[in-house]
């Protein structure tokens, strides 16, 4: 090979950013677990924070929606954002917010303090999750250590979801519900201190327009679209700020398609949609969550509520789910390489649906390792493998340049299907609960009925996802 083509490969061939890459990776996993942790890990300080600030029922509900607003919100500019300015750059911006939001809700003296740190703590989450991921990416070329490295992710996230009722009941128990804010910090630091040591600092790149309207439309459509579902769960689908906030969604997301189409530098260029496997990971993530968030809390109700478990308990319980969650995970690169990227998410789906069924056949005096254990195993296992497959196929083909964009999307998928999930699933528990109880039937019978219906919806959910991915190209290509 002559010296001017290897310094053509050179020139062209992507920088190496880390010597450590799986070192990075698990860093990079601890942020991501801290993002996920802290959308759950509150729910069970509520009722303690709630007496101690002041803060009724619906205050309390605007402790969990103030930090899934801007998330959910902010994702994709902050995917963009970190496309524009360095990956690396705006992901520690991401966590040193995160970190100072999370002590300022830690010392919060008031609900009006702790609202504002839960929202930079959201909109900090919007920075850092796209561009870690991005970061993945860019440290694992290659299809077979990228499809390990996202097994690592998909468990991480599966855990943070799974064990933020655990560890919130045992650290509010132990050291009041401060400590639920708390424990980010030295976690936080330690990432701070380690990402700049084990990744390069980010390429230089030629300065571009950022597309302010384009960011303003679409942030506005998906906050109307979160505000407009949590909502729904609490006012009703007939009630003005449901109707408002969905038609404010519409009319921005209208907004944005038209800016889009017509700007030269767009925030979201729809050229993107074109690659189906994105286009498919994205619409199964979004399916998969709704049905993974509906279910977690749907879980956590019913083990206390119409089983009596104390909330330790009830999070102790979720442990085996977990626990198969992770497993599968980490096989999931062997798992693709024998059945592709497509079939291991299609039996994955199947295994996940069958044990939300079965979950939903869950009598009112149920015992745990009878009645729950087996569908929770099944839960994990079909957990698991769909979200590294869909993750993967949601980053499949996505040039350098728009790695930030490809997490940011299907972050948003997760965050908007889960806000969704919950708003109708819960609806749905809600309505057929009340049915049994005009109907004369004990509350625990009521509560399991409406249980039964929200699993089955998740079950449903969860076939359509399947339906989708049967539409995905197969294995992503190999890259060098």
């Amino acid at each position: 090979m002559t010296t001017s083509a290897t310094s053509q490969i050179a020139e062209t061939a992507p920088p190496v950013r880390s010597t450590r890459r799986w070192l990075a990776l698990t860093v990079l996993a601890l942020a991501q677990f801290l993002v996920v942790l802290d959308a759950s890990i509150v729910n069970i300080a509520l009722p303690v924070l709630g007496q101690q600030l002041g803060l009724d029922t619906a205050a309390l509900a605007w402790v969990i929606t103030a930090y899934v607003l801007p998330f959910g919100g902010l994702l994709l500019l902050g995917g963009r954002l970190a496309d524009r300015y360095g990956h690396r750059r705006l992901f520690l911006i991401g966590v040193a917010g995160f970190v100072a939001a999370s002590a300022l809700a830690g010392l919060s003296v008031s609900g009006g303090m702790l609202l504002g740190a839960r929202a930079v703590q959201g909109a900090s989450a919007a920075l850092l999750a796209p561009a870690a991921l991005a970061l993945l990416t860019q440290l694992f070329r290659v299809s077979a250590d990228r499809t390990k490295a996202l097994g690592i992710w998909g468990g991480v996230a599966g855990i943070g979801s799974a064990a933020g009722v655990l560890l919130g009941g045992v650290l509010t128990g132990a050291f009041g519900w401060q400590s639920v804010f708390f424990v980010n910090v030295p976690i936080g630091l330690i990432v701070l201190a380690a990402i700049p040591l084990l990744i390069t600092r980010d390429p230089a790149s030629v300065p571009s327009r950022l597309d302010v309207p384009g960011a303003a439309t679409i942030t506005g459509a998906l906050v109307a679209v979160v505000g407009a579902l949590s909502a729904l769960q609490q006012l009703g689908l007939t009630h003005p700020l449901t109707l408002g906030l969905l038609l404010t969604a519409v009319v921005l997301g209208a907004a944005f398609v038209l800016i889009e189409r017509r700007t030269t530098d767009p925030l979201v260029p729809l050229s993107v949609f074109r690659n189906r496997n994105l286009t498919t990971g994205n619409l199964v993530m979004l399916l998969v969550g709704a049905a993974m968030v509906a279910l977690f809390f749907a879980l956590s109700v019913f083990m206390q509520a119409v089983l009596g478990y104390d909330a330790l308990t009830a999070g102790l319980t979720q442990l085996p789910l977990a626990g198969a969650l992770v497993v599968v995970a980490g096989l999931a690169p062997g798992l693709v390489g024998r059945f592709g990227v497509k079939g291991t998410l299609l039996g994955s789906l199947v295994i996940l649906a069958a044990g939300l069924v079965w979950l939903a056949m869950a009598p009112a005096d149920a015992v745990y390792v009878v009645d729950i254990l087996g569908p929770s195993l099944l839960i994990g296992v079909g957990l698991g493998g769909a979200f590294v497959t869909a993750t993967q196929l949601s980053v499949d083909g996505v040039d350098g340049g728009e790695t930030g964009l490809a997490g940011g999307l299907v972050n948003t998928s997760q965050q908007i299907g889960g806000a969704l999930g919950l708003a109708v699933l819960a609806s749905v528990a809600a309505a057929r609960t009340e049915v049994l109880r005009a109907a004369g039937a004990p509350l625990g019978d009521a509560l399991t009925g409406g249980f039964s219906w929200l699993f089955l919806g998740a079950a449903a959910l969860t076939v359509a996802a399947g339906v989708v991915a049967a539409f995905a190209t197969g294995h992503p290509a190999l890259r060098d």
